[in-house]
């Protein structure tokens, strides 16, 4: 290669070292303003004006069994809350067929990853179903309002009957056992989740063929029992 030809080169490499410095300058700066931002940008998709979480633990009752999916009153709150423009959101961590012992094992892994300010819990009757201590029941739903209580969420315990033929006094301890532990942890009571659903004449006329859960015609009544004393526990 000719000295000049090594020069032209030289000076190309030079001129274009030089663009490209001055191409990445703004590139970079643009880079850096991308990063500072990213917080904001995070925090603007973030629904930010939700004031309230509501964690729901619960068995079939309020998992949808049976139902066609968004007729649970669960999503029947939602709708509520929408309409009300509440700015609330509804996590729904109900199993079909859990146990108050379910329900107890789960919630302190739910409390940790959602951050609830509330905590309904409908929970117990899949415990008189299978004939479960009732001195387990009353202990679980205890310790499960004193852990959400503990992270600073308020509680409404959904409190639950059950059917004349299991005896009337097993009937009144098991409904007891919702006021008993209300009372003493000072937390929100629903004394009969279904009122007005399982206690009135002709009652079949609102369950599902299994006659143990309540169809989807049912579900609005449900929550017209849960939305007074839930909205009494939102900011």
């Amino acid at each position: 290669m000719s000295a000049l030809s090594e020069n032209l080169s030289s000076d190309f490499t030079k001129l274009a070292r030089a663009a490209a410095v001055r191409l990445l300058k703004p590139l970079g700066a643009l880079l850096v303003a991308l990063v500072a931002v990213a917080p904001l940008l995070v925090q603007a998709q973030t629904p930010a004006s939700v004031r309230d979480t509501v964690l729901i633990v619960g068995d079939s009752l309020s998992a949808e069994y049976g139902l066609k999916r968004g007729t649970g009153w669960v999503p029947l709150l939602e709708k509520q809350l929408a309409a009300d423009k509440k700015a609330v959101r509804v996590v729904n961590a109900s199993i079909s067929g859990d146990t108050t012992s379910g329900g107890r094992s789960r919630l302190p892994a739910l409390l940790t990853q959602h951050k609830p300010t509330v905590v309904v819990i409908e929970l117990g009757g899949n415990d008189a179903l299978r004939g479960l201590p009732l001195n387990m029941t009353e202990a679980n739903l205890r310790a499960m309002t004193q852990a959400a209580k503990k992270v600073g969420a308020k509680v409404l315990l959904l409190g639950m009957q059950v059917p004349p033929n299991y005896g009337g006094a097993y009937g009144a301890t098991f409904s007891g056992l919702f006021t008993q532990v209300a009372k003493a942890e000072k937390v929100a009571l629903l004394p009969f989740f279904l009122k007005g659903v399982a206690d009135v004449d002709d009652a079949t006329g609102n369950f599902q063929a299994d006659r143990i859960h309540p169809n989807e015609q049912a579900q609005a009544k449900m929550l017209a029992n849960v939305w007074p004393e839930l909205k009494k526990l939102l900011k």
